[in-house]
């Protein structure tokens, strides 16, 4: 996971103009000079978390550092300019998004069902995390067949 051509996809919807190596990490800035936001990604594409092996995906921001344990793939959306890292565990979905506008959200431990569910049957804090994990939910949907 996390090819070359998986980083420069990355990059390219990021805007961020390249990802540097480090030993065992990428690390891609992202920088929205507008509204002076910055942040950095970070993927490990195979380090130990615990005792096991996995991907881990960071984001350092001004006033957060987030972390997704074993990430298990990713989408890109060149039309919202961003970029969600996802991890699935027993029925459970998590994900961080980061943003070409230098903006990132995350969203753990939401049920996977809720990705394909009506989502005005929910309030607006339900909805949004299911709106935004629904991008990912192919991913899922070919790992089950």
């Amino acid at each position: 996971m996390f090819t070359k051509e998986d980083i420069d996809k990355i990059t390219g919807i990021l805007g961020s103009p390249e990802a540097v190596w480090e030993s065992d990490h990428h690390r891609i800035k992202v920088v929205q000079v507008e509204e002076k936001r910055s942040l950095v990604l970070e993927i490990y594409p195979d380090t130990a978390l615990g005792n096991k092996r996995g991907t881990l995906i960071v984001v350092y921001t001004g006033g957060a550092h987030l972390q997704l344990h074993n990430c298990s793939g990713y989408v890109v959306s060149e039309e919202l300019g961003e970029v969600t890292f996802v991890a699935e565990c027993e029925g459970r979905l998590s994900g961080l998004v980061v943003e070409r506008e230098a903006a990132s959200s995350l969203y753990a431990e939401v049920n996977s069902d809720l990705i394909s569910s009506d989502f005005s049957k929910f309030g607006v804090e339900v909805m949004l995390s299911g709106v935004a994990l629904s991008l990912a939910e192919d991913l899922f949907k070919n790992d089950k067949q």
